[in-house]
């Protein structure tokens, strides 16, 4: 069975004999309004409402001046997101941060409200670094109160495999929509608030606290981090060898020994677990495109939630004061990385588990058996809490690219496109625009092919597997159309974004769909004669149209299919449909430029 750690320990006695303290005299009524309402619960089986929440910060604030909260937007619910910013030089102003060359640590709350240790062990953690003058010296903090507001003004009961707390929130937003998985397409009000705090104080580090789901085994809390293979490999070396290692062995010294992710392909984690791929649409993978430290803490599912909110304290503990220990390296690492992906030239579209390579892990977990079910009578999954085990099983930890691209020089984007555009503005992407109508030799996207999934996914109809065609040629531009250069820290996010094949590009979540289908038609009874008078002056296609229907039975049979042949490689057939609206540009030119 899981043994309590010392630090657990003591913290749940402390919490005691102050909580008995305070019922029996009102001396100390004036530091009970410091506590938490999780800290306030009888059985630490509670967490705080958004009403709570906001109001315990808004006291707390009032007499530490290291502390300022900032409103950010307004969420889809109507409620602007609240900014929690700790500065032991009392210094609000981001620019004026980075010039001071202080990192920046930002912690992420609530963006599953079902899922709500962050929001309670933020709440004391802010508290304790303020009471006890433990601000770090060379960090700034910047804690989202509570992400999802919408969900967790939506409060009950959904998670039913989970143990704890009492009540909490919902996954969905007002418009139940998941918001880790909205951070390429953007689809929430929430998520321009959230992204506008990550371009604002462009931290070097980014936290998302959460709960797991799946597996039973021994540890309180689990950990994602940004996979290896897919990360910067600046970055990398620094988190896998000296970053990561550090916090998993000041978590085990905290008595909540950490293990990673698991996530196993398997019914159970025995044969082995594969490190999570967090790809662009996830918080921590849209963070990783700017080159941003990132984590995701996974307490335990049926673990209690005072252990799990605790675990999550000593975590956020842990990372602040590695960040304060390498807080000039994690500057210099960060640096180095974004003058590396400017001049990347080749970046990843897709990534696969290698599995002809794997590392071993030291694994706690739980027997693993089947029994027949009570409700179904058939064979059952169960864990075995009193037959523990430590054994060594296999780590999946090696990802390989199944695609890449080639950057160009440039993309040029036509402003029609304007939701691209606000994005790239809200991402701070650097961008021009041209000053008059240009043709510009460019390499031109056609879709080929691709696969859409049969049901909506977060309100979208996913592309995949996308094929393409390009041309090489003059392509046409008009006055205001914008250029993005990819010499940019920020040239994954461009790249992934724009290029069709890539697994959360624009494409995939429907930005262009409107060039999927064509506009013009023809009569057949009309075309007939225009067919018929092309395919005499053009022997070649007619040509084409004989090899066709030699191959295809179907089509030589249907004289529609052959109409539609001529017609599809005739001078009347749109050149815009399916041709991919933003251009590459491939070798240098002279563009005049607002």
């Amino acid at each position: 069975m899981y043994l309590k750690g010392r630090n657990y320990l003591l913290k749940k006695i402390t919490m005691k004999i102050f909580s008995l303290a305070l019922s029996a005299c009102l001396f100390f009524g004036a530091a009970r309004a410091q506590l938490t309402p999780f800290e306030l619960h009888k059985d630490k089986n509670y967490t705080a409402t958004y009403p709570e929440v906001i109001s315990y910060y808004n006291k707390l604030v009032k007499t530490n001046p290291q502390m300022k909260l900032i409103n950010y937007g307004m969420t889809d619910i109507g409620k602007p997101l609240t900014l929690v910013v700790l500065s032991r030089d009392k210094v609000f102003d981001p620019a004026i941060i980075k010039k001071q060359n202080k990192r920046v640590l930002l912690i992420n709350n609530g963006i599953h409200p079902g899922e709500p240790e962050g929001i309670d062990a933020s709440m004391m953690f802010a508290r304790d670094l303020l009471k006890k003058n433990a601000l770090p010296k060379n960090v700034v903090i910047c804690i989202v109160a509570l992400y999802n507001i919408d969900g967790s003004l939506n409060r009950g009961l959904s998670r039913i495999n989970q143990n704890g707390p009492s009540a909490y929130g919902f996954r969905g937003n007002s418009l139940n929509l998941d918001l880790n998985r909205d951070f390429i397409k953007v689809d929430s009000r929430n998520t321009i608030a959230l992204e506008t705090i990550i371009n604002t104080w462009k931290p070097e580090i980014f936290l998302d606290n959460h709960t797991s789901d799946g597996a039973d085994y021994q540890y309180v809390m689990t950990l994602i981090e940004t996979q290896k293979d897919k990360q910067n490999r600046i970055l990398a070396d620094y988190t896998s060898k000296t970053l990561s290692p550090e916090l998993y062995k000041r978590m085990k010294a905290s008595g909540f020994e950490m293990t990673p992710y698991v996530e196993s392909e398997d019914t159970t984690p025995d044969n082995g677990i594969v490190s999570f791929l967090e790809t662009p649409r996830f918080a921590t993978g849209y963070t990783s495109q700017h080159n941003i430290i990132s984590y995701i803490t996974e307490t335990h599912m049926l673990k209690e939630f005072d252990k799990r909110v605790w675990a999550t304290y000593d975590f956020m503990q842990a990372l602040v004061d590695i960040n304060e220990r390498d807080a000039k390296l994690i500057g210099e690492v960060k640096a180095k990385a974004d003058e590396d992906v400017k001049q990347q030239k080749t970046f990843a579209m897709g990534w696969a588990v290698d599995y002809t390579h794997y590392d071993s892990l030291t694994f706690k977990g739980y027997f693993g058996g089947y029994k027949p079910s009570e409700v179904s009578g058939l064979s059952r999954l169960y864990y075995d809490r009193s037959k523990p085990f430590t054994k060594t099983i296999k780590y999946f930890d090696n990802y390989v690219a199944t695609e890449s691209v080639d950057k160009p020089i440039a993309y040029i984007i036509p402003q029609a496109w304007g939701k691209v555009i606000d994005l790239y503005k809200l991402n701070k992407v650097a961008m021009h625009q041209l000053a008059h109508d240009t043709s510009v030799f460019m390499q031109t996207y056609y879709i080929a092919d691709y696969k859409t999934i049969s049901k909506p996914y977060e309100g979208h109809y996913l592309h995949s597997d996308v094929k393409l065609m390009w041309s090489n040629g003059q392509a046409k531009f008009h006055e205001g159309d914008y250029v993005v250069y990819t010499n940019q820290a920020l040239n994954r996010f461009i790249v992934e974004t724009l290029e069709p094949k890539g697994v959360d590009s624009y494409f995939a979540w429907n930005f262009f769909d409107s060039i999927l289908s064509s506009k013009e038609g023809y009569s057949p009874y009309v075309f007939e004669d225009v067919a018929a008078e092309l395919l005499k002056k053009n022997p070649d296609l007619r040509k084409q149209l004989d090899e066709a229907k030699a191959k295809d039975p179907t089509m030589a049979a249907s004289a529609s299919a052959q109409l539609n042949f001529v017609y599809r490689n005739s001078p009347y057939f749109e050149k815009t449909y399916l041709r991919y609206p933003v251009g590459r540009l491939m070798r240098p030119a002279k563009l005049d430029l607002k």
